[in-house]
This record gives C-alpha cells, structure tokens and sequence, in this order.
C-alpha cells in the first residue's frame, strides 16, 4: 500500500506547529498505526532527521497513552478501538491521512503528537480514591455487593483516561473521564462514605484545569474506545448537588 501521511509537527508548546507530508510506499495492511509512525521515523532517522514525537506504553489497549487525532476522529475510524489497535487494513492504498495531537487547553502540547494530560492525574489526585485501612484483605462475603452493581462498578472503572473524550468533545469538556471516576467509587460501599467530598472536590479540580463544560452531544461516548456510558455525567451531575445541597445545610 501507498500511504501518504500529513502529519502535525511543532518542536514545543512555544513554537508554531503545521503538517509535514511524508509518502511511505512499502506500508503492509496486517500494521498497527503505531508501526507504521515507527517505519517512519526509521526512515526519517536514517536520513538524520527528528523522528516524530508521540505517546505510547502497552500497545494492547489498555493504557490510554497513545491517543491522537486521525482524520479528524480520535484514535481514528474504527468504535471503541484505540490507536494502538487500529490497523492499516482500515485505510486503502494511495489514503491521504491527516495525523495531529489531542488539542485541548487542558493538554498542552509537549512536542509533535505528543502531549501532557497530567490534568487528568490532578483530577484523580483530588478525590479519586478510598480512604480505608491496609491490611489483610477482607473476606469476599463480608461486604455483600449485588451482581448488577458490581458489573455497573466495572463499567465505569474500565475507562483508561486516553483523554479522547476530551479531544472530540466542541468544548474541550472532562465531564465522561470525571463522572467515571467518580462512579465506580460511587456504586462501591468502599467509596460511599467520601462521596460528598470527592465529588465537589474533583468537579472543583476539573474547572481549575481549564477543562470546559459538559453540553449533553454525547460525541464523548461516542468516540471512547471503552464505551463509557454518559449515565455517568448524569450520576455525577445528581451526586455533586446532592452534596451542595447537603454541605449548605
């Protein structure tokens, strides 16, 4: 396959950023898209060229480090697939693909494709955890928890923090990464005692980190490669008035 490549170069946040093109012709429709941006920046090393800068660990779809935009969609054509996993087989020869960074206020851009979505760990840092005891663990019976609740629990807990719902979202809103995270807890009796406060304390975090407001066009669901639920921005939207309303009282 012939593949031309258009792809976002910007050497730091600083600097003006624009796309390169670059044409590899020996592309094989059995690579990952992340192969092929390693061919490329083979080759652009071998002609003593910077390679191209972008994020990425597991390459199984389970880190959410390899996020960008591929044709205007983040991580690409494919539903609920990550960039990691998309292969070449879902372009044709002679494709012209466009490449650049998840753009967000929130997600400066460090350098190419690469970003910092440190912004998510400060939202997690502020509530997203339990405050219980370490130790021997429980016995599995101690704590009764429904089959439904549980799997509801695992849904929301499944979202990887790629940022792609911040990325596709018009006004750059973390309200589907927050409420997810604010949900598993929440359905669990481990995480039910803090809720009240984890809840104001990680909507607070999540405006101080210039993320902008949730309109309801769901594009976010859409887009996650996980599938998270927009119930969640509902649950998380009942919980924090719930807690406004309890904490002025």
């Amino acid at each position: 396959m012939k593949i031309r490549l258009k792809v976002w170069r910007q050497k730091s946040n600083q600097s003006k950023g624009g796309f390169k093109e670059y044409v590899l012709n020996d592309v094989h429709q059995e690579m990952s898209f992340l192969e092929l941006l390693d061919i490329l920046n083979l080759k652009l090393a071998k002609k003593g060229e910077r390679p191209i800068e972008f994020d990425h660990d597991c390459r199984e779809g389970i880190c959410g480090q390899c996020g960008m935009m591929i044709n205007g969609i983040a991580h690409g054509p494919l539903k609920n697939t990550t960039t990691c996993q998309l292969h070449m087989r879902s372009f044709s020869d002679g494709d012209t693909i466009y490449v650049e960074p998840f753009k967000a206020t929130a997600f400066p851009i460090v350098r190419d494709l690469k970003i910092n979505r440190s912004s998510l760990d400060h939202i997690i840092t502020a509530g997203g955890y339990v405050s219980v005891d370490t130790g021997q663990a429980p016995e599995a019976n101690s704590i009764p928890i429904a089959h439904e609740i549980a799997e509801a629990a695992f849904d929301s807990a499944a979202c990887i923090g790629c940022g792609a719902c911040v990325a596709t979202c018009k006004n750059s809103s973390a309200a589907l990464f927050t409420s997810a995270k604010i949900t598993q807890l929440e359905f669990l009796p481990q995480g039910q005692t803090e809720t009240k406060k984890r809840v104001v304390a990680m909507v607070k975090q999540m405006e101080e980190e210039g993320f902008g407001h949730c309109t309801n066009t769901e594009a976010c669901q859409v887009e996650c490669p996980e599938n998270i639920s927009v119930l969640n921005i509902a649950r998380m939207n009942y919980e924090y008035n719930k807690a406004k309303i309890l904490n002025n009282k």
